[in-house]
């Protein structure tokens, strides 16, 4: 048995909703009477020019966003600086065709839900263009076209010095708190590919990809089997490229329709109807400790194979390697362990199955050629192009370059739960590591993960956050290295 808690509220500092809703106006005459535009543009003119931050928030999207908007609520003066000329750009800039593989359910964001004629797959831009929205009228002071170059702590005034640069203008910031919510994964994973100065095509990462037109009737590797690799092998194909998907690695699959029947059901029209919201949802997921998450997963894929058995042995018997983790713990845990080496299926497989997009499968690459790819079997493939679809560096890397290594090292790995596997060792955290919570060097936060996950935990990073500004006392339960108040 285990017992569940989580804080509501702090009594006292209770959110500026409800009942504490602000009022919008004075209903009194006033020759210096101050408009809420007028109020807004002050605010946002002055608040890290001439009043300082209380926190600032390095990476405005979605999950800078959402904190944010609860910091806001919580009277918490707060800047969330942001790198893309727009809110929302991080999922503009993205490629053509990216759509979220999670339900509209499963990623409403606090206070503004979707309205109900949302789609249940958001397109990139849709999203963009709501978190844009969404980051005006919950009225953030948001900087965007700013890039953080620096940040130091002063262990004796209790405050960062933080230098970022403004469409061109060099800036020092003095917050308190400094909350790094730049992606759970941190900057592109760059792998080692002998020969590559020597390859005469065109070598990029998918974070530089946008779109397949250019590549219209081009021979294109994908080097990657995950989620990016399958959603820009589809891009490409549909764009009139050649395309062989080059899998390092088994990877877990699982068809969309059966995930969202089996796998997302407290998310959904049925959930609501049994009077199961978003909120109560978020609860019955975070109640479970993570301990004990991989038995039921271990349930859920074995009805899930049943279920698919046809289509993962086609798969497999095209030459697609399949695995559901080390511990058959599937899709989920490896989210929670390495964010790496899963897709939901939204039609790639499909292409597979039919020999539209080829797959290399099962063989190291030796090195890269001028004219393309020598595996470790000695066989080539002949490309003109090469995408490198192989995730993401840890967030602390992101610390290395703004704060430095020896604050990265001191704070260890973003993500992962020690669970032992391959690319999370151990030793067992219980949670994930150095997320939403006090960290080994004072006053650094991490905040990140996917819609759901920004939405749940902001509420929790806000309120410490909160609670440390009015001096309330916040001891802190755990290991001794990580133990600040």
């Amino acid at each position: 048995r285990t017992l569940f808690t989580a804080m509501s509220e702090l009594k006292g500092f209770e959110e500026q909703k409800g009942p504490a809703r602000p009022l919008g106006i004075r209903h009194k005459a006033d020759p210096k009477r101050e408009t809420w535009a007028e109020a807004r543009a002050r605010e946002a003119r002055d608040l890290g020019v001439h009043e300082q931050p209380y926190c600032l928030v390095i990476g405005g999207g979605q999950g800078g966003i959402m904190l944010g908007a609860r910091l806001r609520q919580l009277g918490v003066p707060t800047l969330v600086i942001e790198k893309n000329a727009r809110a929302g750009d991080s999922w503009r800039n993205r490629y053509r065709s990216l759509v979220l593989h999670d339900p509209v359910w499963y990623d409403h964001l606090p206070y503004v839900p979707f309205p109900e004629n949302w789609p249940v797959f958001t397109p990139k831009d849709k999203m963009g263009d709501w978190l844009e929205m969404y980051a005006r009228v919950m009225e953030l002071n948001y900087w965007v076209a700013t890039r953080c170059i620096s940040a130091a702590y002063d262990e004796a005034e209790k405050v960062w010095t933080v230098v970022v640069d403004r469409v061109g203008q060099r800036i020092t910031l003095k917050p308190k708190h400094i909350v790094f919510a730049t992606g759970a994964y941190g900057p592109p994973r760059q792998i080692e590919l002998p020969g590559a100065e020597s390859f005469k095509g065109e070598l990029l990462h998918s974070s530089q990809y946008s779109t397949g037109e250019k590549f219209r009737g081009k021979r294109v590797a994908v080097i990657g089997a995950a989620s990016s690799g399958h959603d820009v092998s589809v891009d490409l194909w549909e764009a009139g490229a050649k395309v062989t998907m080059v899998q390092r690695s088994p990877t877990t699959v699982v068809k969309s329709d059966t995930l969202m029947d089996v796998g997302f059901e407290i998310f959904s029209e049925k959930a609501l109807a049994r009077g199961i919201t978003t909120d109560k949802a978020d609860m019955i997921v975070a109640s479970t400790p993570f301990a004990l998450v991989p038995k039921g997963q271990r349930a859920l894929y074995d009805v899930i194979r049943a279920r698919d058995a046809d289509f993962y042995k086609r798969l497999s018997d095209s030459g697609f390697a399949i695995d559901f983790g080390e511990d058959e713990t599937g899709l989920l845990m490896k989210a929670y362990r390495t964010g790496s080496g899963y897709y939901i299926d939204v039609g790639a497989c499909e292409l597979i199955l039919n020999g539209e997009i080829a797959v290399k499968s099962g063989v190291g690459i030796k090195s890269l050629t001028p004219d393309g790819i020598l595996f470790e079997d000695g066989s080539e493939l002949a490309v003109d192009a090469i995408v490198c679809c192989t995730g993401y560096q840890s967030m602390n890397e992101t610390v290395a370059g703004i704060v430095s290594r020896e604050v990265a090292d001191k704070v260890g790995p973003c993500w992962g739960l020690g669970s032992g596997v391959k690319g999370d060792p151990g030793p067992w955290q219980g949670e994930l590591r150095n997320m939403w919570k006090p960290t080994a060097q004072e006053a650094l936060w991490f905040h990140g993960g996917n819609l759901a996950l920004s939405r749940f935990y902001s509420k929790y990073v806000a309120l410490q956050l909160k609670a440390r500004m009015e001096g309330i006392a916040t001891p802190v339960y755990g290991e001794p290295s990580n133990a600040r108040t």
